[in-house]
């Protein structure tokens, strides 16, 4: 999955969504919503297992843009001012094949922390 390169890259529906293509064939979507909550930042992983911050409140961010990190990612910097993470391509594809998947994990732990999106 280490040499996989997107083709394609756009923002869509005013900065709701980010549309990938990858050399593969494969492409998709992903929410900006997703990809903040979910964001391979420090911030949000922390620097080990264990130490994952819930992010909430997030239905409505927009990504505003999106900036080259050498040839194996992109940053992108969202409305609310996060712009620490770093989206390799294959965490990209990641997220557009098990965005689905992430997104009700994401609800079930607002749930049970009494949060709302």
């Amino acid at each position: 999955m280490s040499n996989i390169w997107p083709t394609e890259i756009r923002v869509r529906d005013e900065g709701r969504s980010l549309a990938v293509t990858f050399d593969t064939g494969e492409s998709g979507s992903a929410t900006a919503e997703l990809l903040r909550v979910e964001s391979p930042s420090a911030e949000v992983k922390g620097h080990g297992p264990g130490q994952e911050q819930l992010v909430w409140g997030k239905r409505n961010v927009r990504i505003s843009k999106v900036e080259a990190v050498g040839n194996y990612a992109i940053r992108l910097i969202f409305d609310d001012g996060h712009s620490t993470g770093i989206y390799t391509w294959p965490y990209l594809l990641k997220m557009i094949r098990e965005g689905g998947t992430l997104f009700v994990a994401y609800e079930a732990k607002l749930k049970e922390a009494g949060l709302r999106r």
